[in-house]
């Protein structure tokens, strides 16, 4: 049996909605900034998807850290509108849909809504590590889109 919950976050920055959308589109630009990201690379896409990608990330599982890694899909590329579909064995989900806005004096607000989907033996663990990370990453973004550190470039190779 599947369980699903859902978490939100806000993020707002001093940058272009345009600088914004290329960076969350983009999971190449992320490793880094998201807390478990060890590898990206990009393979061809998904039918129905915009473009496709294996991610590696580290979960930590008592004092070991175990790499597992997934498939995500870019669903929507859209410039106010992101959304994304990472699948992993077993029957685990997690979509992210990101809606982006200019606001006054340039600045951009970044709405991001998580959606997991787990067998429920997994959930718990899995909800727990997939809120930590994103709320880790929502906690760098501000800072990266503002300008005060460089945006990481893509990259296919591992660390």
């Amino acid at each position: 049996m599947l369980r699903r919950s859902s978490f939100s976050y806000t993020v707002q920055a001093r940058c272009s909605v345009a600088r914004a959308a290329a960076l969350l589109v983009d999971p190449r630009r992320q490793k880094g900034l998201h807390p478990l990201i060890v590898r990206v690379r990009r393979v061809p896409p998904r039918p129905g998807a915009r473009a496709s990608y294996d991610i590696t990330d580290r979960l930590a599982a008592g004092p070991v850290r175990l790499p597992i890694t997934y498939r995500a899909d870019v669903l929507v590329d859209e410039p106010d509108e992101i959304v994304t579909v990472a699948r992993q064995w077993p029957a685990t989900t997690v979509r992210n849909h990101t809606r982006l806005r200019p606001e006054p004096d340039g600045v951009v607000r970044v709405d991001v809504e998580i959606t997991l989907a787990a067998p429920a033996p997994l959930f718990g663990y899995a909800f727990r590590q997939a809120r930590a990370a994103h709320l880790g990453l929502a906690a760098r973004l501000a800072v990266v889109l503002d300008g005060a550190a460089p945006q990481p470039p893509p990259a296919d190779t591992p660390r």
